[in-house]
């Protein structure tokens, strides 16, 4: 294997070294022959960029002259009026666009209540509907529920009557002296049931829920999400309100720590008595500052010495330093001091003497922003409050889920309870000994009596008879009946079970989507509130919109008549101007093309100094190459050439050269381990093993995908059987209960064997089933037969079925049922029925 490797490595080596090389022979020439004709070109364009330049000095040194005799003639023509009239125009247009900004924050705003007014109208269409699906599904849910209650009741009555069936049996087979008394049987399957219920009732009071906790914390939530919501629509009207009080800014420098800037002062404080905050604004708004930088402001406090003079002057309640009057963190010391700390707040003129304040009970964007502040921090409090209660309710769902759960068994449980009791009291072993007691009693009278009370003595034996015949027989049948007895007593059982889960199901449904239907109303009206709100505050900001627009209407008027005088003076310079915008435009796009054509110069420059010597270097290494390998003389001609060993596209160069310094590096390791002379016999052998081992692999494979495809197709095979059964079954049994009401009817496998092995029929009539199909009429048994055919057709029906006088062997009754089968199970087919001449049938063929 390794010489293998190694002999056609030495091949493949040569092929590479050969290919590099001749690469780099034909790269090494063509950029030596490009370098030789871009000098020429590129020294050629450098010629012409100078003529360029010169010609274009010229005309700049023209155009300057030009530009400085219309400046002093446009100079000349302006005087004193213009230049007032001009600032009058810039005031008007300060003004206009001021205000116009402010009518644009006012609109944008007035159209993001729109937005949210219409959000909101959508959200309480949305809800309405939802709140008609949800009486929907509550509606559906209580009709369910009558049902599944209805069935219930059925199955329980079904069930007591198998119960004093069984009960008999049991009674028959107890009287002998052998066999346990059936009163400690139901005596210890009462003690069973109590002690399932005990069980369960022991489970609900070790749970760690109540009832009706989950719907407390459901309500909590609804009330807290409705608080949150409200806060928020006050925290973004407030926001909106003090949109000149937000500070925003674009990050200076990459990765800035915006910590460092800690916000506006009139955010960062917090007033202590409202009624100072007109005082309190007063003193901010004297400052001319726009940013405080808390390292270099110089603040000037009121020195104790006069804050005591102050206070023997006029009192300390009527004079104090605004900052004493608010809150702040104490990094903000310095600008709090800066800002508040070298002013007096006083409460009255005489205080002040002569003062500049007057009491008007607060300043309104102090007051706003403590408004603010208030609605953030309970917003705070009740989101935190909302997240707890949502978070209890996660941990109490499991909980909730269980108790429900628990619940449901215990009430299934005694339910069943309170059947066992009721079946164990009406226990007819009791009543059958009473009865044999009073034959015995009344035969004892017969044989004291006197000869004319024989006949009766006679009539009472046969009865005693009678009885004791009827108690053998029943013995005798026993284990029978009582195995087909409680066959029937456990499906009715699970049938009960099943039904009353289903049942409790349905309530707990209900139940929930009743809290459902509450929960949207609760929002739909706290929806229709906000509502209301924000038309009132839409209805406030247009007609303040109207108001600015009337405004800026009027700021507009006198802008545009002083802008007419201006124009007037601007049109006499407007040439002038023009001109002189005209020759400066065209001296700067001569300015910018000499410099870019400067700078092209200087890299035509570096250019040919950098091909001159690539040019040197390349001839060099073409002509060391030849000297070196002289087999690229006889080659050369085939280099780049396709189909060929150096095919150039083909093939990737800088590949190939990986390639050969990766194999080259492998072969001088090689040629020191190779053993030249066992690598023929080797190779003849691993030829024939690789050979035989390819074909064990394929057998395998092919083996185990057989047997793989075996197991898939029979599991596919049960399943689609057992799938089959159970479709076919239950249409088996509602045909043949439609075709002869009062009947059941069932496709089950024979006692101790599985679906596969075989299926056979099952008919009830009422609540007996036949042990044999013996037992049937003909009509029975045709009806049967029908049903199963139907119930076959039905598994995968045809657009359309045709019956051929199904009525042959019927009666009027059994005809009759045979259209409401049709019309019940086959309503997308269409059935075509060929009956024979039956009057009766022929002329209710439209009743169906």
């Amino acid at each position: 294997m390794q010489y293998m490797q190694w002999a056609n490595g030495n091949a493949e080596l040569d092929r590479l070294k050969r290919f590099c090389i001749a690469y780099e022979y034909v790269q090494a020439e063509k950029i030596r022959d490009n370098a030789l004709q871009g000098v020429e070109e590129i020294k050629a364009k450098i010629s012409e960029i100078d003529d360029n330049t010169e010609r274009m000095c010229t005309e700049i040194q023209e155009m300057e002259t030009k530009v400085a005799k219309l400046t002093a003639e446009k100079e000349a023509s302006m005087g004193g009026e213009m230049h007032s009239l001009s600032e009058k125009v810039d005031a008007l247009s300060h003004d206009l666009v001021k205000e116009a900004s402010v009518l644009k924050n006012q609109e944008e705003t007035l159209m993001t209540e729109k937005q949210n007014a219409e959000k909101i109208v959508r959200s309480i269409e949305e809800l309405k509907q939802s709140v008609e699906e949800r009486a929907s599904a509550v509606k559906n849910a209580e009709d369910g529920a009558a049902d599944l209650k209805k069935r219930v009741e059925d199955l329980s009555k079904s069930l007591e009557g198998y119960e004093k069936d069984y009960q008999g049996v049991l009674a028959g087979k107890s009287s002998g002296s052998e066999e346990k008394c059936l009163e400690d049987q139901l005596e210890n399957e009462l003690n069973v049931r109590r002690k399932d219920v005990e069980n369960i009732k022991n489970s609900l009071e070790s749970l760690s829920y109540e009832e009706g906790h989950m719907e407390a914390l459901q309500n909590d939530r609804a009330t807290e999400l409705e608080m949150v919501q409200k806060l928020k629509d006050d925290i973004r009207i407030l926001s909106a309100q003090l949109a000149n009080v937000e500070f925003t800014y674009r990050d200076p420098v990459k990765n800035f720590d915006r910590t460092r800037v800690k916000g506006v002062i009139a955010k960062l404080i917090k007033v202590k008595d409202s009624s100072t905050m007109t005082a309190l604004e007063v003193a901010a708004g004297g400052k001319r500052v726009t940013i405080i930088p808390l390292n270099k402001i110089r603040s000037h406090p009121v020195p104790p010495r006069v804050q005591n003079a102050a206070i023997r002057l006029v009192g300390k309640e009527n004079a104090e330093v605004a900052l004493s009057l608010v809150g702040y963190d104490e990094e903000l010391k310095t600008a709090m001091e800066y800002m508040f700390g070298s002013t007096f707040v006083c409460k009255t003129t005489d205080a002040c003497k002569g003062g500049c304040f007057y009491r008007r009970g607060g300043g309104d964007l102090l007051r706003q922003l403590h408004a603010l502040a208030e609605a953030e921090s309970e917003f705070t409090v009740h989101q935190k409050r909302l997240s707890e209660i949502e978070a209890k309710i996660s941990e109490l769902l499991p909980l909730q889920k269980k108790f429900k759960d628990l619940k449901a068994q215990l009430e299934l449980k005694s339910y069943d309870l309170s059947l066992f009791q009721s079946r164990a009291e009406q226990n007819e072993h009791h009543k059958l000994g009473e009865l044999v007691k009073r034959i015995e009693q009344e035969l004892s009278e017969a044989k004291s009596a006197a000869k004319e009370k024989q006949l009766l003595y006679e009539k009472c034996v046969n009865t005693v008879s009678l009885l004791e015949k009827s108690i053998h027989e029943h013995a005798n049948n026993w284990e029978g009946r009582l195995k087909d007895l409680e066959k029937k007593i456990k499906a009715i059982k699970a049938q009960v079970q099943s039904a009353s889960k289903d049942l409790k199901g349905h309530e707990n449904e209900r139940e929930r989507l009743i809290m459902e239907m509450e929960a949207v109303k609760q929002e739909y009206a706290s929806l229709e509130n906000q509502s209301v709100s924000l038309e009132k505050q839409i209805n406030s900001l247009t007609l303040e919109v109207d108001e600015h627009k009337t405004q800026i209407a009027s700021l507009r008027n006198a802008h545009n008549h002083a802008q007419s005088e201006l124009n007037l003076f601007w049109s006499k310079l407007k040439e002038c101007d023009s001109q002189i915008s005209s020759i400066l435009r065209e001296q700067q796009e001569l300015q910018r093309k000499i410099s870019e054509i400067n700078l092209e110069r200087k890299k035509m420059e570096n250019e040919v100094k950098r091909m001159e010597m690539e040019q040197k270097d390349c001839s060099l290494k073409v002509d060391k190459l030849i000297d070196k390998h002289a087999w690229i003389s006889s080659e050369k001609q085939l280099f780049g050439r396709s189909g060929t060993d150096y095919d150039f596209v083909s093939r990737d160069p800088r590949k190939a050269r990986e390639d050969f310094e990766k194999l080259q590096a492998e072969q001088s390791g090689l040629e020191k381990r190779v053993n030249k002379k066992v690598m023929a016999m080797f190779e003849k052998a691993e030829d024939e093993y690789n050979n035989l081992i390819s074909k064990k692999n394929i057998i395998e494979n092919d083996k185990s995908k057989i047997k793989m495809v075996i197991e898939e197709l029979d599991e596919k095979k049960k399943e689609t059987l057992k799938v089959t059964w159970v479709k076919v079954n239950n249409d088996f049994g509602s045909i043949f209960s439609t075709l002869l009401p009062g009947t059941m009817a069932k496709l089950e496998p024979p006692e101790g064997c599985r679906f596969l092995d075989g299926l056979e029929v099952r008919v009830a009539f009422g609540s007996v089933w036949k042990q044999s199909l013996s037992e049937l009429s003909g009509g029975q048994r045709s009806l049967l037969a029908i049903s199963l055919i139907l119930a076959l057709l039905l598994f995968k029906p045809a657009p359309l079925y045709i019956l051929d006088e199904v009525d042959a062997a019927l009666n009027l009754s059994h005809t009759l049922n045979i259209g409401r089968m049709i019309k019940a199970h086959f309503p997308h087919s269409q059935v075509e029925i060929l009956f024979c001449v039956h009057c009766g049938f022929f002329e209710r063929r439209h009743v169906q």
